[in-house]
């Protein structure tokens, strides 16, 4: 961590508060107690029933990150809680007798999977398991809660490889010819213990902490530590979290769900996260432990299996969840534990949920009047818009099922078969779709899970790691496939009598929890449908729950087109594309770029404009291009009838017009060599040779090369204003303006602007149509931001090229350093996200800001846009709409999630719900 926040401990002197009792707190201070402690607060504030504890707060992380050691009051703070949690419970810390045990649990303000594990028994040793196991009557929990703490500390505090751990056990189970760890008697437990703690001593050189508040300690600072771990990084960047917030830990006195038959653990959900239909769902394991369900070292029962082994703890789950979800006004996920059949309340928080759940939800909660509208728009986003428009698998292709499962995350997945994180990153770095194939994911997988197109599991539930951190992720997750053995070693899978191999193709479905040989084709979603083709034709052979998720999806965006200041256009070249974004709900073309009418078989019109060395026969190149830039017009301004068109004057890169300068010198060498000179080719060489740029990006091209060459743009002026008069002769309403690219200096805007409008009023006088085109410019160079008040004298509008002002702001070669330097940048946290995807607002946007400003003080009703990549990326519009931009412009595809993010960004800015 390179800075901290200005609130961290450091210098604030001896009194500052450093940890709270969860009697002490509430919700609203999550970036004191992290989510976990302040919701755990909050529960026992409603007097459910939480075990006590008390929580650490971010402040101390803070000092630790930026101090590389504890704040000096911390160590007597956490005695004095330590001494009040003990008085309250009647016993203390590791006593041989009756000891205290507790939990240490790490709890940023954001929920974080690639944070660190959670440590439960913390107090036990090789005296208080003795104690313990009198004090319950039952030495067989007793061991088997001294080696979990030994596996947990062992891998999360001391860093020893999980493997050590899990091969002693397999061994053990195998011993003791068992098939789960709860069938192990004491006497195998206990030697267990042993083992572990040699894995200990020889891997670490010290013998496993028998002092309980040394155990206390080194766990809390694992927990700080766990901040800046590689995979908590990865997570803080994909999510765009913040460095400097750090994470909070949490101290609870342990309940057992391991006490036999009539205890248990188990995680649930207010509603079903996956598909958002109503009525309490997860998971429960009978005489299990904390992390048991999340680890999915076990498949479970289902919570109806719950309510017939103790309807009482069933019966009140269920009411202290429909309290929760009433209280928070959002889908709760619930972590508890039935000891002896008392139930108790371990965790809450505002559930993670599938994109097609959070769109269902939202609309749930305002039909059961719980909620608004505004709030609902702000309960789901842009990226779980995109989400719902990938394709899913044609039910009519032929296939082959393999097995049936859990359907953990929703979407169609194809990919070849991996069995480590480490492999699914390198092949998907290649262009590889992977399926991450695991026994059970860790936080350990997080970069694989990234990676993958989806996850399949052999165990676990549906609120295990692999199917809550793919749901977050928006990955594709099966899990709980039973019926698959996989042997990492042998890079292998086998079902039944089929055995799959590293490399090959399987398909998973997220939503049938169905896993299929080979390559399924997808077809469009019916969400996809609805967009592009309207909700009569998404509904007409939709089933009950598609119907509700497509009715979802248009009650909110509609709602954001209510709400939204923010004008949607998009990025379109052709007549085609033109359709399309306006299906799709564009209100206009941002950014028509014409060089791309040239590519293909009309490339050699633009090169042989480029290389004519005639007034001649520039003009006769000219005259080519003129029907063809009118015919392209035409058919846009057609397609885009009444809504307002911008055409940027072509900007090639000169070298994607002319042929290659290597291959062409070869070329003429060879047929000097062989005596065959062509004289045409020769005189290409030459033009090509004198036209040679070391950097095209920043060369000759734009308004620079109209000024070079006389006559491009009002070439391309006189098609755009014969399109638009024919459009007008024939009934049309054509809004079509005309944009200037890579302007540096206002004198070049004048320079062609001139030119321009005297073609405009040239072709008005000769059709007799009243012509109104707008004449702006593109802002995509500093100088032009930084000198916006004097281009806003001449420019009618703005359009921000943030792609090329992000790349001349940083001085970046984009084709260059995204695949040279990023991935440096972003492991070092230069970046938190690429500049390219989302904008960089203390430099870019400063710019961007600075330009908006000034050319409306100079020109109060100058039409400022973004034509950029960067107006279709949710965040992005955020920062548009905050600075008053008149639209964003992005290719159709992601016309509804701008239009969608509009709206939450004007919901946002004016209330600060759903702000992060």
């Amino acid at each position: 961590m390179n800075a901290m926040t200005s609130g961290s401990v450091a210098g604030r002197g001896p009194g500052v508060q450093l940890v709270y009792d969860f009697a002490d707190g509430d919700r609203g201070m999550v970036d004191l107690l992290g989510g976990k402690g302040a919701n755990l607060a909050e529960m026992t504030r409603l007097g459910l029933p939480v075990p006590p504890g008390f929580t650490v707060t971010t402040e101390a992380c803070q000092h630790y990150l930026l101090r590389g050691e504890e704040p000096q009051p911390l160590r007597l703070q956490v005695t004095m809680a330590l001494r009040r949690l003990e008085n309250l419970l009647g016993r203390r810390l590791g006593d041989v007798q009756d000891p205290l045990l507790v939990s240490v649990r790490s709890g940023a303000k954001f929920s974080m999977p690639g944070m660190m594990e959670t440590v439960l028994n913390v107090g036990l040793n090789d005296y208080s398991v003795k104690g313990l196991a009198d004090a319950v009557g039952d030495e067989r929990f007793a061991w088997d809660s001294y080696r979990r703490l030994i596996q947990m500390f062992g891998r999360t505090v001391l860093d020893i490889s999980s493997e050590l751990f899990e091969s002693a056990l397999e061994s053990a189970k195998v011993r003791a010819g068992a098939d789960t760890d709860v069938e192990l008697p004491a006497a195998v437990l206990r030697e267990l213990v042993d083992e572990f703690k040699g894995i200990v001593l020889e891997q670490t050189g010290r013998q496993f902490p028998q002092d309980p508040r040394e155990q206390l300690d080194l766990a809390m600072r694992a927990v700080f530590a766990s901040w800046n771990t590689d995979r908590a990084r990865l997570y803080r960047r994909r999510e765009r979290i913040r460095n400097d917030l750090g994470t909070a830990v949490n101290v609870c006195a342990m309940v057992f769900g391991n006490l036999g038959d009539s205890s248990g653990t188990g995680v649930c959900f207010t509603r079903d996260p996956a598909t958002g239909r109503p009525g309490l769902y997860g998971d429960y394991l009978v005489n299990a432990q904390g992390e048991d369900v999340v680890a999915g070292i076990r498949n479970t029962l289902s919570l109806e299996d719950f309510a017939h082994l103790n309807a009482a703890a069933h019966t009140e789950l269920t009411r202290i969840a429909r309290r929760l979800e009433t209280h928070y006004r959002d889908l709760c996920d619930i972590e508890f534990t039935v000891e002896r059949g008392k139930l108790w309340m371990l965790q809450t928080r505002v559930g993670k949920r599938t994109a097609a759940a959070a769109f269902r939800i939202a609309t749930q909660l305002v039909d059961e009047k719980v909620i608004t509208n505004d709030e609902a728009l702000t309960r789901v986003s842009g990226q779980q818009l995109a989400q719902l428009m990938f394709p899913q698998f044609d039910a009519d292709a032929p296939r082959t099922r393999l097995t049936l499962a859990m359907g953990a995350s929703p979407g169609a997945a194809v990919g070849k078969v991996v069995f480590d994180s480490a492999t699914a990153t390198a092949w998907a770095a290649r262009g590889e779709d992977v399926l991450l194939c695991r026994r059970e994911t860790n936080p350990d997988d997080l970069a694989g899970m990234i990676a993958a197109a989806g996850v399949l599991t052999t165990r676990g539930g549906k609120t295990s790691h692999a199917a809550v951190v793919a749901r977050g992720m928006g990955r594709t997750c099966v899990c709980g496939a039973e019926e698959i053995d996989i042997d990492a070693q042998a890079r292998k899978l086998r079902v039944g009598d089929v055995v799959v191999a590293e490399g090959d193709v399987l398909s998973i479905d997220g939503s049938t929890g169905e896993v299929f040989a080979g390559r399924i084709p997808v077809v469009p979603s019916p969400v996809a449908t609805y967009l592009e083709r309207g909700l009569d034709v998404a509904l007409e052979s939709a089933d009950a729950e598609t119907a509700d998720l497509v009715g979802s999806v248009d009650q909110l965006l509609r709602h954001a087109d209510r709400t939204r200041l923010l004008g949607v256009r998009a990025n379109a070249d052709t007549a085609e594309d033109a359709a399309r974004a306006r299906h799709l709900g564009a209100e206009g073309i941002g950014l028509c770029r014409t060089e791309h009418m040239f590519l293909g078989d009309r490339r050699v019109l633009v090169e042989r404009l480029i290389l004519a060395d005639t007034p001649a026969s520039r003009d006769a190149a000219l005259a080519e291009l003129l029907p063809l830039q009118r015919a392209d017009f035409t058919t846009l301004l057609r397609e885009m009838d009444g809504l307002p068109t911008t055409i940027r004057l072509l900007d090639p890169p000169l070298h994607e017009f002319l042929p290659d300068r290597t291959e062409l010198a070869v070329e003429v060498a060879l047929a000097r060599a062989a005596g065959e000179v062509d004289p045409a080719r020769e005189v290409l060489l030459t033009a090509v040779e004198r036209l040679h740029e070391s950097n095209p990006m920043l060369g000759l091209r734009g308004v620079r090369l109209a000024l070079m060459v006389p006559g491009l743009f009002a070439m391309q002026a006189q098609a755009v204003a014969e399109a638009a008069a024919a459009r007008l002769q024939d009934g049309g309403r054509p809004l079509v303006e005309i944009m200037v690219p890579l302007v540096g200096s206002v004198m070049e805007l004048h320079l062609i602007r001139d030119e321009i409008d005297g073609v405009i009023t040239d072709v008005a006088d000769r059709t007799g149509a009243d012509l109104s085109i707008p004449i702006g410019t593109m802002i995509e160079l500093p100088r032009a931001a930084l000198t916006a008040h004097r281009i806003a004298e001449v420019a009618e509008f703005f359009s921000f090229g943030t792609n090329d002002l992000t790349q001349t702001t940083w001085g970046f070669s984009r084709d260059d350093v995204e695949a040279a330097l990023f991935a440096t940048y972003l492991d070092k946290g230069v970046f938190t996200v690429s500049p390219f995807e989302s904008l960089d607002r203390d430099g870019v946007g400063t710019l961007v800001r600075m330009a908006v400003t000034a050319g409306r003080e100079a020109k109060p009703d100058l039409k400022v846009g973004v034509c950029g990549e960067h107006g279709g990326d949710p965040d992005s519009v955020h920062f548009f709409h905050e600075i008053g931009l008149d639209y964003v412009s992005c290719s159709p595809f992601r016309v509804p999630v701008a239009r969608l993010e509009a709206g939450r960004a004007a919901l946002i800015a004016e209330t600060g719900a759903g702000a992060s």
